[in-house]
């Protein structure tokens, strides 16, 4: 099997914006958001692709890539729970579509 070559990381702007548009923590429903980019798969000082972003409140950002009450495999599961849940957000509400 051939491991395909590493791409270099998706940035938009206009995605980060659009995740910006949500209002609340797609994890716990608090008001006021930050997009969480996913640590996993990134190079020292280089953050993850803008579209691996979550739209999280402050504390469940830090919970999930600072946390010690979560294993490693439960903060990856969170993120990238919260990185579909953020996705689905702005597919639903029209930010994002196949065009």
């Amino acid at each position: 099997m051939m491991l395909r070559p590493r791409l270099q990381p998706f940035r938009s702007a206009k995605w980060l914006a659009a995740v910006h548009t949500i209002e609340n923590c797609v994890r716990c429903g608090a008001h006021g958001i930050q997009a969480a980019h996913r640590n996993q798969g990134k190079g020292t000082s280089m953050k993850a692709s803008d579209c691996l972003v979550a739209a999280l409140c402050p504390a469940c950002h830090h919970a999930i890539d600072n946390g010690k009450h979560l294993t490693l495999a439960e903060r990856r599961e969170e993120m990238d729970t919260a990185i579909l849940a953020t996705i689905e957000e702005l597919a639903i509400n029209g930010r994002i579509g196949a065009q």
